[in-house]
């Protein structure tokens, strides 16, 4: 007989499947245009493609237990998954700002600046409104953002995030057997 795997087994393969995909994605955008890195639509992206993922690996893993998985296996595959895939994109990214281009977070958070004042604009406040000091200390703060000790903060922030998204992914993972009702 089969020996089924437990849920943190079975999330160790996925979650390194869907960190490289994020590292390499990061990888890709930032050869292409690195000021992408801090656009809006690009984290849309990279989130739309983590969570099919989950549910794709999800969904694999519900069929090898049978068929049916309750919600508390999928929120635990579900979970893990994302907590080993955020920890190789962690790695990557400190891989990315603080040793192959550790000038980019300066550049990142001048565009993330450029990107604010353009979004007030188009809600009708005017970018002259913001004192020097107010621009440099938003600089300030997105460029902490990018070093070690903001990197590892925001990680503990995203595992608060991963454990919403895990109850999302494990309600749509989840399928009782009815078989058993009777």
């Amino acid at each position: 007989m089969e020996e089924k795997q437990t849920p943190f087994q079975a999330a160790v393969r996925p979650g390194l499947t869907i960190g490289l995909v994020s590292v390499a994605l990061t990888f890709l955008v930032y050869f292409i245009d690195s000021s992408l890195l801090v656009a809006g639509w690009f984290g849309l992206v990279a989130l739309a493609i983590f969570f099919v993922l989950v549910i794709f690996f999800g969904r694999q893993y519900r069929a090898e237990l049978g068929g049916f998985m309750t919600f508390g296996v999928a929120f635990n595959f579900s979970f893990i998954t994302m907590v080993v895939a955020g920890l190789i994109s962690i790695i990557g990214g400190i891989l990315l700002y603080q040793v192959i281009d550790p000038a980019l977070p300066s550049v990142l958070a001048e565009q993330s600046v450029e990107n604010t004042l353009e979004m007030m604009e188009s809600f009708g406040a005017s970018a002259d409104s913001m004192s020097a000091e107010q621009l440099d200390e938003m600089r300030n703060s997105i460029s902490d953002g990018f070093s070690l000790i903001g990197q590892i903060k925001s990680f503990g922030f995203a595992l608060i995030f991963y454990a919403i998204l895990s109850l999302i992914t494990g309600a749509i993972l989840k399928k009782k057997d009815k078989s058993l009702d009777y």
